[in-house]
């Protein structure tokens, strides 16, 4: 039998360090989207829109290339369905509610290395549930040095960001849909052509997300180029990091592709400092630093 292109290792680098760097751009585009259309952070309404368009357009944009590509959109059995809407409910609905009210309360730096949690848990959360996936004191160590990296980001006084429950909480919680529905993942694959289930998962999720925002009166009050193209970027971003991811995700062991993410922080961080002007203080490269080397080495070979 030939190898999955997803399976290769090369392949396997390209597909994840795509995924990880257009996922980190993520956090400033945000950022300036908000800031484009005039949302502020207590347009809970707008933002709920802003997310919905984002994934619903990206969802049918996965859903179109699947069908050109003769792909099977069967899932006949009710069950499936079930576990289909639920997948869309933590991997989009929840997952980026949280994460879009977190962002418009936090700087995109502090929020980029935070998200990075969502790795440690997987790795935890995969051992919990998955035979092939052992708890080792390798993972133990890199999810030791990882959280510490989180905590490093409350270090210091006020002047260079504290915790606070709409930012920080927000994104924890963010953090924690993203580990689960990573873990959902290899469900979702057993039950339907992953990249199927991907476009179903954005586009159910992204209308979760339309609707009550439209009801909570939700609006883009200022419509202008600016930020349409960060909204077709972030459309761009989404359709091809969570395709990639998915399928990656789906036949792959969960560390050999988080090992990925560590990059994440690193590039959110960076972005939204060089394109928002936020202030790089030195915690979140300590921070950054601490979460990328636990990443690495809970995917490291054998001491």
């Amino acid at each position: 039998m030939r190898t999955s292109i997803f399976q290769r290792p090369a392949w396997v680098a390209v597909f994840a360090l795509t995924a990880a760097v257009a996922w980190g751009w993520a956090f400033p585009l945000i950022k300036v989207g908000f800031s484009a259309f005039g949302i502020t952070a207590d347009m809970t309404g707008s933002k709920m829109l802003f997310a919905g368009i984002r994934f619903a357009a990206a969802g049918l944009i996965v859903l179109s290339v699947a069908r050109s590509n003769g792909r099977s959109f069967r899932a006949s059995k009710m069950i499936d369905w079930r576990f289909i809407f639920a997948f869309a409910l933590m991997n989009t609905t929840l997952h980026y509610f949280f994460f879009y009210v977190g962002m418009s309360h936090s700087e995109g730096s502090r929020a980029a290395i935070l998200n990075s949690l969502s790795t440690f848990l997987v790795v935890l959360l995969a051992c919990a549930c998955f035979k092939s996936d052992r708890l080792t004191s390798r993972k133990i160590l890199g999810c030791t040095i990882g959280f510490s990296g989180i905590l490093a980001l409350n270090l210091g006084g006020a002047e260079s960001g504290h915790f606070t429950w709409l930012g920080d909480g927000m994104i924890i919680l963010n953090a924690i849909c993203g580990a689960t529905s990573n873990l959902m993942t290899r469900g979702l694959s057993r039950r339907i052509d992953v990249f199927v289930g991907t476009g179903y998962s954005l586009t159910i999720g992204g209308l979760l997300l339309i609707i009550p925002g439209l009801a909570f009166g939700g609006t883009l009050p200022n419509i202008n180029i600016l930020g349409i193209t960060c909204l077709i970027l972030l459309i761009a971003i989404s359709a091809i990091g969570f395709a990639l991811y998915n399928k990656l995700l789906s036949c792959n062991p969960v560390g050999k592709v988080a090992i990925y993410n560590s990059l994440i922080p690193i590039v959110g961080a960076v972005t939204s400092c060089l394109c928002l002007g936020e202030t790089f203080h030195l915690k979140y490269a300590l921070a950054g630093g601490l979460a990328a080397l636990g990443i690495y080495i809970i995917n490291k070979g054998k001491f």
